[in-house]
């Protein structure tokens, strides 16, 4: 979900099994992913819809994708997926104008995105801590990585 308002574009690994039920973004109750971008965009999207959401995202400059276009994968966890085949990454960042950063939820995003960007230094890249439930680590340290995406959602 990209549009020409796309500033910053944040990407995830591959959708879990409840999200993809769903055909929703960090559609399990327990991803912080929407309480995170709330606080980065100044939005309360986790009291919205899902279409609304959508839509806050777009209107503040946020673009969501994944960095995985197919895999094999037992489960939910990025550790799980096996015989993955990246997104076309370059030629999406390409296609959106007014780009600044890529981010990536999580390290299995960041390491698969960063080969597929690799030679691409248009763009910051931003690793950030995984908003999954699986990664435990207090909301608050999240937050506090998460929050240098508010420069360039708020540019």
């Amino acid at each position: 979900m990209t549009d020409v308002r796309t500033r910053l574009l944040v990407l995830g690994s591959l959708p879990g099994e409840v999200s993809l039920a769903r055909g929703q973004y960090y559609a399990h109750p327990q991803n912080q992913f929407w309480r995170l971008m709330a606080e980065v965009t100044g939005r309360p999207l986790p009291a919205m819809a899902y279409e609304a959401r959508l839509a806050a995202l777009l209107e503040a400059g946020v673009g969501l994708w994944d960095v995985i276009a197919t895999a094999e994968r037992a489960g939910s966890l990025d550790g799980a997926i096996r015989a993955h085949q990246p997104n076309a990454l370059g030629a999406l960042a390409a296609g959106l104008p007014r780009l600044q950063a890529i981010a990536f939820n999580g390290g299995k995003a960041a390491a698969i995105g960063r080969k597929a960007l690799a030679g691409l230094e248009d763009w910051a890249l931003v690793d950030l801590p995984s908003s999954s439930p699986a990664y435990t680590r207090p909301f608050a340290e999240k937050l506090a990585a998460w929050k240098v995406l508010a420069a360039i959602v708020q540019a």
